[in-house]
């Protein structure tokens, strides 16, 4: 330790001590023994100075040792027991503590700005829900107050009652849609793997959509022909319906004329990568590391007219992500999207 190194704190306390203890004794000489200060005066000073020079170095030993033992105590606290029995410098461990402790402010820092991150995003997922409820539910109260009104016209009140049901569908399916998300956020959602053809499954899917792809004007087909069939181990039901999801969309989004095309491409020995693409508007990039979340709309005000309940692509991701796979989506502007997931072969 070194002790001739000034320490302000040590030598004021030093000072208040030697100040006081030397007052205390011209008083005692002074009014008690009646002696006149000139006749002790360079005694007193030079006691002055010896209490002032040992108050200090015994404040100084006394405050960095209880400097040191707190550092240690905070030391052992960041730092392995092992490693701080064999650390015998001081100046190294104060070096070492200092760098944990910037280390764990930096840790506590980003998981401050994690908290902030998801309570934006609490409070913008709950402000999506309300909205999406909120419209099927002001059209199913507008019908049924004016129902309730009086309305004598039967083909009135059977437009209106095919309106309600409408809404009372619509709310149904943001409800199951939510209902499924928690389901596999929860790890409650189980899947049924089995093998199976995911070429069938495919061709399944393009039969349910041919008729909407129709009135689009837009093409399902695959890249080219798949003679051979390609069994992959999944829950088939939840890869078709992954599938419906990503085909839906494009057909939603494409242009006249278009197409909707997939593709698979053989990764390795046990995995397939299988692509749902169309030349159709194409998102811009700054959407799409949000394009998975809940209710996250691009064009919010198209989206709604278009239908759906704002949760496809979120089912899509825990789907994929429920099965162990990865998914992906690469987009431009006036160009066109693709849709890519990952499946395990048989």
């Amino acid at each position: 330790m070194d002790l001739f190194k000034f320490k302000k704190a040590s030598f004021v306390s030093s000072l208040i001590v030697s100040v006081s203890i030397i007052i205390l004794q011209i008083n005692f000489l002074f009014f008690f023994l009646d002696i006149v200060f000139t006749e002790f005066g360079l005694i007193l000073l030079i006691e002055f100075f010896v209490i002032l020079f040992l108050a200090y170095v015994l404040l100084s030993l006394s405050f960095e040792r209880f400097l040191v033992s707190r550092v240690k105590e905070l030391y052992k606290s960041f730092i392995p027991t092992t490693y701080y029995v064999n650390s015998m410098n001081q100046q190294e461990d104060i070096e070492i503590l200092t760098s944990n402790i910037k280390k764990l402010n930096s840790e506590k820092n980003l998981e401050i700005e994690l908290l902030k991150k998801e309570q934006d995003y609490r409070r913008e997922f709950i402000g999506n829900l309300a909205h999406e409820l909120k419209t099927p539910l002001f059209t199913i109260q507008g019908y049924v107050l004016t129902l309730l009104d009086g309305v004598n016209d039967k083909k009135v009140i059977n437009n209106y009652l095919e309106q309600t049901s409408k809404g009372v569908d619509r709310l149904i399916y943001i409800i199951k849609d939510l209902d499924l998300i928690t389901k596999f956020e929860s790890g409650i959602a189980s899947l049924d793997r089995k093998s199976f053809d995911i070429i069938k499954t495919i061709q399944n899917v393009f039969e349910l959509l041919e008729m909407q792809a129709s009135k689009e004007k837009i093409v399902l087909k695959f890249d080219k022909e798949y003679s051979e069939p390609i069994i992959v181990n999944a829950d088939e039901e939840r890869i078709q319906q992954v599938l419906t999801n990503l085909i839906i969309n494009s057909l939603k989004y494409g242009v006249g004329k278009g197409v909707t095309e997939v593709s698979i491409e053989i990764l390795g020995e046990n995995k397939i990568l299988l692509r749902v693409a169309d030349n159709g508007e194409g998102i811009d990039k700054e959407h799409l590391p949000r394009l998975f979340e809940r209710f996250y709309r691009v064009d919010k005000t198209r989206n709604r007219k278009l239908g759906g309940s704002g949760l496809g692509l979120a089912i899509v991701k825990h789907i994929i992500e429920a099965h162990g796979e990865k998914i992906f989506v690469e987009s431009k502007v006036k160009v066109g999207s693709e849709f890519s997931f990952s499946l395990t072969l048989e």
